[in-house]
């Protein structure tokens, strides 16, 4: 009889020559697990590193900014008391409201009146010190209150650049001392600037504000948001679901990709030859820039948007389909609102970089001095990332604060911006 047919009798077996090559866990191969444990580590130590890395660089950028931008939102200020009784200064509460009050008490010399009170209670050095526009403050209290015209009032206004780089221990020592004597004497005092958020761009740093610009940002955003994202949505939809696949689409979607690519400048240069010809006096208008800063995000969020589509679930159309729905309304009903969080995450990726943008915008005219806040979507404006492009360049260390403070203000707008965007987006997210 064979022994393959001997019958079992529970023992183990006899050990076979494969097991007699003795253990799998070798030398060699403890030492390859070991530098495969060890690549990982230092793989997971690489990565940590990066990120610390580039939280400690935010740091230090945003540290940077709040220290410098703290000074740019105070500003010097003289302290000088008016009595308006004494002075000459007359007005009721409808001509010290209406629209002209302005250039009706500076027919009345109140310029004159404020440079009076301050040679009187600071002396002539200081007196010379008052911002030439100091005046227009007072005007701006007498609008808000026009009681004040009847009774002796004291107005902290502001100082020129000179002394209050005094203040700050810089610039020419008799006005460093000057300044260290008014302060003294409780005349000079550096304040916290609310009208920095109130005011427009102006000669001087101590009279300068934020709100033109951040005024025409919201403008321009709002046209490039108007524009954009319905054109970028519905190319999107009609590329994923209507298009034909031919050559003339494919043609289209390298069109869309290489657009997505192309330097802003471009696009300026495309705004200044299209919209600036076909529009010639709305230079530097929210319009024009919202118009060219539009053709820029479009391809953001067309490829977005066509990523988010191909995203949804077939089984979706099919379904929607099955129950009786037209291709129309499985589109618009069904694969929009599902693929609708993934477009916004591309519009908010487009409009972030639209909002920090200047060389387009730089070739349509928006980097114009513009004094007062913009009226409507046709008005002379400019943008935060220009007015800050602007401050830098100037020589006096008073817009190096101010620079610092806008860059503040337009972190936070963005910030405010996406944080909107965030929360649509989650609020229409849907999971199947």
């Amino acid at each position: 009889m064979s022994s393959s047919a001997l019958p079992y009798d529970g023992q183990t077996p006899a050990a076979t020559g494969a097991d007699s090559l003795g253990p799998t866990r070798t030398p060699a191969f403890e030492k390859r697990l070991a530098q495969r444990y060890r690549a990982e580590r230092n793989f997971r130590l690489l990565g940590l590193s990066a990120v610390v890395f580039s939280v400690a660089v935010l740091v230090f950028l945003l540290g940077n900014m709040l220290v410098n931008g703290i000074a740019g939102f105070q500003r010097a200020e003289l302290t000088v008391t008016i009595d308006f009784p004494e002075s000459g200064v007359t007005g009721d509460a409808v001509s010290l409201t209406a629209p002209s009050a302005s250039q009706t008490l500076e027919m009345q010399g109140l310029p004159d009146v404020v440079t009076f009170y301050a040679e009187q209670q600071l002396g002539s050095a200081a007196a010379a010190q008052l911002s030439p526009d100091a005046w227009r403050d007072v005007a701006t209290a007498l609008a808000d209150d026009p009681s004040l015209i009847t009774r002796k009032q004291t107005f902290a206004l502001p100082a020129s650049s000179a002394l209050a780089s005094g203040l700050e221990g810089e610039g020419a020592p008799e006005m460093q001392a000057l300044a260290a004597q008014l302060a003294r004497d409780d005349k000079l005092e550096k304040t916290w600037d609310w009208g920095f958020l109130a005011r427009s761009d102006a000669t001087s740093p101590q009279a300068v504000g934020i709100w033109g610009a951040l005024k025409g940002s919201i403008l321009t955003m709002l046209v490039t948001l108007a524009l954009a994202f319905p054109i970028g949505v519905l190319s999107a939809l009609y590329l994923e679901e209507y298009a034909t696949r031919n050559r003339w689409t494919d043609l289209i979607e390298v069109s869309i990709n290489n657009l997505a690519a192309v330097p802003s400048i471009i696009f300026g240069l495309l705004g200044l030859s299209i919209f600036l010809t076909l529009f010639p006096n709305l230079r530097s208008a929210p319009l024009i820039g919202g118009m060219t800063l539009a053709l820029m995000t479009m391809p953001v969020i067309v490829i977005s948007g066509r990523n988010a589509i191909k995203a949804v679930p077939p089984s979706i159309r099919d379904g929607a389909l099955a129950i009786g729905a037209s291709p129309v309304q499985v589109v618009f009903h069904h694969v929009l609102p599902l693929a609708l969080p993934g477009m916004l995450t591309g519009t908010i990726i487009g409009m972030a970089r639209a909002l920090g943008e200047t060389a387009p915008l730089l070739l349509i005219g928006m980097r114009a001095f513009v004094a007062t806040p913009p009226d409507g979507f046709t008005s002379p404006a400019t943008v935060l990332p220009m007015q800050i492009f602007l401050w830098s360049d100037e020589i006096d260390r008073g817009f190096v604060e101010r620079t610092s403070a806008a860059i503040i203000v337009l972190l936070v707008f963005l910030l405010a911006m996406n944080g909107l965007a965030i929360y649509l987006r989650n609020k229409f997210e849907k999971r199947w």
